[in-house]
């Protein structure tokens, strides 16, 4: 007990980046609970960390908790609402929680910031989806000439002269459809579980052993609380999936699905929207676990089945088979296949501009600088990052993709060209508000500065940036910056003893050119 007690006053014994790493192995392993664990201690040394914010609540979504999910995404954007990683969470978890509609709202706003991300767009997709099956697209209704049509035959009735009596089918109708749609009803219920429908029964069978449920757990928890939280989370996923893919949508999805197999059995090939859709959230979901030799063998696979497509069954064909091209070439990446990556990134630019696709030419540019960057062929990946520069939206983009270029012109020895960008990194930043992005560009003007010997300047934009590092409260860069800073400022006191040095030189040189003159004249 007092063990104990001395830990918990100790509080936490590693640094905050040793607990978020631990966080994110621990998460890629699939031990959510841990993770949550890791995430939880590193945000009592950081609580306003948005990014450490934003991995705990992937986890909890991961366990079925989006309450929790979205509480830890709203707080990540609490300081910064252009939060794009923040502002995609919060989406995921409304989406997760069934309110659809919203979830489509965010992913909406992320996609406006960051139109080069897929998932943004995969989010947009799938909600819209979600929203049509639970409510219905305007396509999909069909008026008939069913329920109560009294008030038009009332109207009728003068015309003709002939009065019917009205057929009232309605109400009798809304509650069979209401019995049917009922998530309670044992039927649809095991429609919507599948294989956990046989989880559920085992559960509710176990809240009828009076003996077992009156037992207390090690921990102090009620066996019956530990089944009834079951019992309500499988209830809950229940209404989920009854709103995002209700019974009827099933059955019609069933019937299309029918039709198409026959239309591929006549030879015609069926509409892909749907497999594409799923397979492209498949293989993104693969590469963000960490799975990248499974993303790109399904991009793969998905590819050649595009391929064989016509552009008439695949309107926006060239566009898919880019994305495809960008996630094999980033999973690729992961592997250390620079070879390979870099070929399917130039495909994906080639198919790009083959249809003047500018958002996708965009993401091909920044992939293929990337891959130069990683490789060490640094004007290569300035090449690709400077043609680039014009297709950027967002400062926020501008930001990042200046401050690569200047880096790139650094290692190259080009430190004028560093400091230029380096700048222009700065002055994007600040309209973004990015105070991390802020501390990346002033550092770099700085590294420039040292090389090209002004160490003033390099000094000032040193101590800007351990201003940015304590407001960010980041302690391995608050450190770097200070060693950096420090250094400038030893150069910059030395300036000055050269400089009396030099004119102590000039002043003896003068004085040895007299005497050698006098000597001369004697």
């Amino acid at each position: 007990m007092s063990a104990n007690q001395d830990d918990g006053e100790q509080g936490p014994k590693c640094s905050f980046s040793t607990y978020i790493a631990e966080g994110d192995q621990l998460y890629l392993k699939g031990e959510y609970i841990k993770s949550i664990e890791s995430y939880t201690t590193a945000l009592s040394l950081q609580p306003d960390d948005k990014h450490c914010l934003v991995a705990r609540s992937r986890c909890y979504l991961r366990m079925g908790d989006p309450g929790s999910a979205l509480r830890d995404a709203e707080a990540s954007l609490k300081e910064d609402r252009g939060f794009f990683k923040g502002m995609y969470q919060k989406a995921e978890a409304l989406y997760a929680m069934g309110d659809f509609e919203f979830a489509l709202v965010f992913y909406h706003r992320g996609h406006k910031l960051r139109p080069e991300l897929q998932e943004f767009r995969l989010g947009i997709q799938k909600a819209q989806e979600a929203i049509d099956n639970s409510v219905g697209s305007p396509s999909s209704v069909k008026l008939e000439n069913k329920g109560d049509l009294s008030f038009f035959q009332r109207k009728d009735e003068g015309k003709k002269g002939k009065s019917k009596s009205p057929v009232r089918p309605l109400k009798k109708e809304k509650k069979l459809q209401s019995k049917k749609e009922s998530p309670k009803s044992g039927k649809t219920v095991r429609q919507l579980l599948g294989e956990l429908y046989s989880d559920k029964e085992y559960l509710e069978k176990l809240l009828k052993d009076e003996d077992l449920i009156s037992g207390n757990l090690r921990s102090g928890l009620k066996v019956q609380d530990l089944i009834l939280s079951g019992i309500s989370y499988l209830d809950t996923r229940t209404e989920f999936w009854r709103q995002q893919k209700p019974i009827y949508a099933r059955e019609r999805d069933r019937k299309l699905m029918q039709q198409k197999w026959k239309k591929t059995r006549e030879g015609k090939p069926s509409d892909p929207n749907r497999y594409i859709l799923q397979s492209l959230e498949e293989i993104d979901k693969a590469l963000t676990l960490g799975n990248a030799e499974g993303s790109c063998k399904k991009a793969r696979q998905v590819l050649k089945v595009v391929q064989a497509w016509s552009d008439e069954d695949v309107p926006n064909k060239i566009e898919v088979l880019g994305n495809l091209h960008s996630f094999i070439g980033n999973a690729l990446i992961d592997m250390g296949d620079m070879e390979g990556a870099l070929d399917s990134h130039k495909k994906d630019l080639d198919l790009a501009r083959q249809s003047n696709l500018s958002e996708a030419k965009s993401r091909a540019l920044d992939n293929i600088g990337r891959v130069y960057a990683r490789i060490g062929k640094f004007p290569q990946a300035i090449e690709a990052w400077e043609e680039k520069i014009p297709l950027t939206k967002t400062s926020l983009e501008k930001t990042w993709l200046f401050h690569e270029i200047g880096r790139c012109h650094l290692e190259l020895g080009r430190y004028a060209e560093g400091r230029e960008y380096g700048e222009h990194s700065l002055v994007a930043a600040g309209e973004t508000g990015d105070d991390e992005w802020q501390l990346n560009a002033c550092v770099l003007v700085a590294q420039s500065e040292v090389k090209l010997g002004n160490y003033q300047n390099a000094v000032t934009h040193f101590q800007k940036a351990l201003e940015k590092a304590e407001v960010l409260k980041d302690d391995p860069a608050k450190e770097a910056v200070k060693k950096a800073l420090e250094d400038a400022s030893i150069h910059l006191t030395e300036e000055p003893k050269s400089e009396e040095r030099e004119e102590e030189n000039e002043v003896n040189d003068e004085e040895n050119v007299t005497e050698e003159t006098e000597a001369s004249e004697d």
